[in-house]
């Protein structure tokens, strides 16, 4: 069997060559992705930095914990607390203690993300003085890096001060050290300190108080900048790999399985003389698994090695494109290297098997047959395959939780079950597309859209498997993108129709507006004011999720002069102190209940329910009043007009009274465009890597087929040069046939997009958040472009040797 199998591997080599290609290939992807993937499941190391010489650093409260039937459940706190005072003058008898104060920095021709912070800690990262001297008074401050020599006035949004030193740049931040008199003034409130004392003592003196945690030795990573930034990162790679290797390994099991298949119906007229010569069907079955398994070994260990070589340059994509840190590497796992030839061999096997099952039960005269027209081009299983797939599809789009079908892994997945059952089902398809795409130009002078439509509707397998990759790539393309397109759409929609203010004005940075500026804003004539912040409340639903809901606070009557919120019931301005406004999601949301909730410091209170806001596309978040969002900065200032104000007047006051803090003044239709751009960069980039990953295997794969079907079709090209076709002619026909097949596999990828995207439509009118239906036509028409030019050029391409030999000659090769 295995001798046979060789000979067959060399007598069709073309045919096998493709089959190589597409496996390869695919465990290449999977070998690259499954690499990023597992390389993203843990971090390096990180030693502490803004602290690394402290003994001892002490953290104010900055989680949640609640006690449930099941254990304690935990949460990060909005707006972490400060050590309590009574705590701090108890550990000054231990030793001495460093209070730290963080806030941030805006100077002219300065780095954007300028932190403050008392000169005493400075020692605490072991900063010394480079140039200069350490700052005695509250206008001098020390900086660092070599931005700013001594002796420079820097204009900030705390008044001018004067640089009279620097430090070298330790990396992680850009400082501005003040004195620690000035420093309490900027930000009176701290959440970190350091003592100058034994761990078990300072341990000791805080047993009694809740939440403050003690930090020593690599603990002291936690109270860095942004501690859980590696964990965040790992979970947002992960999900990013995690989704392009989902995706990936779709459309490589996809496209290797309709590769092997359409290998395998190439053969019929073989399969048929073997019958006819007493081979039986289980020794067809017996050889074609044998050559799979050649393939399969050979292609499988050749993706793998060409996935080690490829993982590497994904890795530095992903970070020089901000989409990973810096210190992303691929590391050396194993398992995605077993994963991935696993997987590539298993395809090859069932694939080659699911098509051989039928060439085994088949007469030997019927196979002679159904090698020259494929006159019943749908097995049964294949059909109950098809219509099962396609019942699960609408089952999805009909029956799922409509919130569901708004996350990103479930419109990224879902589309994969309608692409398997169209093109399962594409041979019954095809023939009435090819008919319906051809009617015109067969009526055309000359042969050539007649003999167009005859031979792509006589080959219905090998136009089902050259349409197969144009399917995937038109789908995905479609559904992707336009499932991010209609979702921005309808996010811009809903906040475009909450907004009634005609101005929206918000600070440079994340530390919102202090107070002089906002007595600014409220002064200017003409202008209603809501000044809003946000925040986060916590509620226990079920009794044992602890859920984080995003909160903003405002007063209730600013808020209903400017702003139109999407009520289901109740009232904007039956808010007050003891109640909340919550949305649909929540357990208990009916007004005139109470739910308890913790705040965003993790206070706990009983609130009533004031109104109800529909659930939208999930911005649709909680209310509070500025009471029950105690420190949280004003981020975002509404400004309506009164009666008779002159729309220009204003707007001039207001960029006048915001000036000096850097703010911006922006019409009510550019902060919504500003608010809900139609794809952010990182977002952008995420589909740039899941789509091209998936779109150039594709291309491949769909130029790889082509030249395994044009290759096997040299009788046939020889038939017609006999019959008085010119070369010219036969390479026209068969560039004119590549397209029609392309228009076919565009035709059934825009049908399954367009019944994605239908299913999101009908969600988002379920969600109160209707949205008109986009269909991506720029992307999908270049993506289908794309595959119409690969498919001719390699049609015409292959068929161009093979027609430089005389007719006589092509018509004595031998397959």
């Amino acid at each position: 069997m295995l001798s046979v199998a060789l000979g067959t591997l060399r007598a069709r080599r073309v045919t096998f060559v493709g089959s190589f290609v597409a496996l390869a290939l695919g465990v290449a992807l999977l070998t690259v992705t499954g690499l990023a993937l597992a390389s993203s499941l843990d971090a390096p190391h990180r030693a502490p930095e803004r602290f690394a010489a402290a003994r001892v650093v002490v953290k104010g409260a900055d989680t949640l914990r609640v006690a449930t039937p099941i254990g304690t459940r935990t949460q990060k706190l909005a707006r972490p607390r400060a050590v309590p005072a009574t705590a701090v003058a108890e550990l000054r008898r231990l030793g001495k203690v460093t209070l730290d104060r963080t806030f941030a920095v805006r100077a002219e021709n300065a780095p954007d993300d300028l932190v403050g912070h008392p000169w005493p800690v400075a020692a605490f990262a072991s900063y010394e003085i480079t140039s200069g001297r350490a700052p005695r008074t509250a206008r001098e401050v020390v900086v660092t890096g070599t931005w700013a020599e001594p002796g420079r006035t820097l204009r900030t949004d705390h008044g001018s001060v004067t640089v009279v030193g620097t430090v070298a740049d330790r990396g992680f931040e850009h400082a501005v050290f003040y004195t620690d008199a000035r420093a309490a003034r900027l930000a009176p409130r701290s959440t970190l300190l350091v003592v100058a004392a034994r761990p078990a003592a300072v341990r000791s003196a805080l047993r009694d108080v809740p939440g403050v945690q003690v930090l020593t030795g690599d603990g002291r990573r936690l109270a860095d900048p942004d501690p859980d930034r590696d964990r965040e990162a790992l979970t947002a790679l992960n999900a990013l790999f995690g989704t392009a290797g989902g995706v990936t390994a779709f459309v490589s099991v996809f496209v290797v399985a309709s590769t092997f298949a359409f290998a395998v119906a190439q053969r019929r007229r073989e399969f048929g003389l073997l019958r006819t010569a007493g081979a039986t069907p289980g020794q067809l079955r017996r050889t074609v698994l044998a050559e799979a398994l050649l393939v399969g070994v050979l292609a499988s260990a050749a993706g793998c090695v060409l996935g080690r070589y490829g993982a590497p340059g994904l890795a530095r994509w992903t970070v020089d494109g901000g989409l990973a840190p810096g210190w992303f590497r691929i590391r050396g796992h194993a398992w995605p290297y077993g994963a991935a030839f696993s997987a590539g061999l298993l395809v090859a096997l069932l694939g080659a098997a699911a098509a051989s099952w039928r060439a085994g039960r088949t007469a030997p005269t019927e196979a002679l047959r159904e090698a020259d027209v494929d006159d019943r081009p749908m097995a049964r299983g294949r059909l109950l395959c098809g219509a099962g797939l396609s019942l699960t599809a609408a089952v999805l789009l009909l029956l799922d939780d409509p919130g569901d079908l708004l996350h990103r892994k479930t419109y990224v997945s879902r589309p994969m079950v309608l692409i398997t059952a169209v093109a399962l089902l594409a041979p019954v398809l095809v023939r009435p597309l090819i008919r319906l795409l051809t009617r015109a130009p067969a009526r055309l002078p000359g042969a050539t859209g007649l003999l167009v439509r005859e031979h792509a509707a006589a080959g219905v397998r090998r136009t089902a498997a050259v349409a197969a990759p144009v399917l995937v790539t038109v789908a995905l393309t479609g559904s992707l993108l336009g499932a991010v397109a209609n979702l921005n759409a309808a996010r811009a929609a809903e906040t475009r129709a909450r907004t009634t203010a005609a101005f929206v004005v918000t600070p440079p940075d994340a530390a919102g507006f202090d107070g002089t500026t906002l007595r600014a804003v409220r002064a200017v004539p003409g202008a209603e004011v809501s000044a809003t912040s946000a925040s986060a409340v916590y509620v226990l639903e079920d009794g044992v999720a602890l859920i984080r809901s995003e909160a903003r606070a405002a007063d209730p009557a600013a808020l209903a002069a400017t702003a139109r919120l999407p009520l289901a019931s109740g009232r904007v301005t039956g808010l007050d102190d003891g109640s909340i406004i919550v949305n649909e999601e929540w357990e208990r949301h009916t007004v005139g209940q109470r739910v308890r909730v913790w705040l965003g410091d993790g206070t706990s209170r009983t609130l009533r329910v004031a109104a109800v806001l529909r659930t939208g596309t999930g911005d649709n978040g909680v209310y509070v009043t500025p009471a029950n969002a105690s420190g949280a900065a004003v981020d975002r200032v509404d400004v309506a007009l009164r009666d008779g104000a002159d729309a220009g007047a204003v707007a001039a006051g207001l960029r006048a009274a915001v000036r000096a803090s850097g703010g911006r003044v922006l019409t009510a239709d550019q902060w919504v465009a500003a608010a809900h751009p139609q794809t952010d960069r990182t977002t952008r980039l995420g589909l740039l890597l899941v789509l091209g990953i998936a779109l150039l295997y594709t291309g491949i794969s769909l130029v790889n087929t082509m030249v395994m079907a044009t290759a096997d079709r040299v009788r046939e090209l020889a038939a017609l040069r006999l019959a008085g076709a010119t070369r010219g002619q036969v390479l026209r026909l068969v560039g004119t046939e590549a397209l029609a097949v392309v228009a076919v596999g565009t035709l059934l990828g825009l049908l399954v997009a367009a019944l994605e995207l239908a299913g999101m439509w009908r969600a988002l009118r379920l969600l109160s958040a209707p949205a008109p239906v986009r269909l991506p036509w720029p992307a999908m028409g270049a993506a289908a472009g794309a595959c119409a030019i690969l498919a001719a050029a390699a049609a015409v391409a292959t068929a161009w040797p093979a027609l430089r030999r005389g007719a006589a000659e092509l018509a004595g090769v031998r397959e």
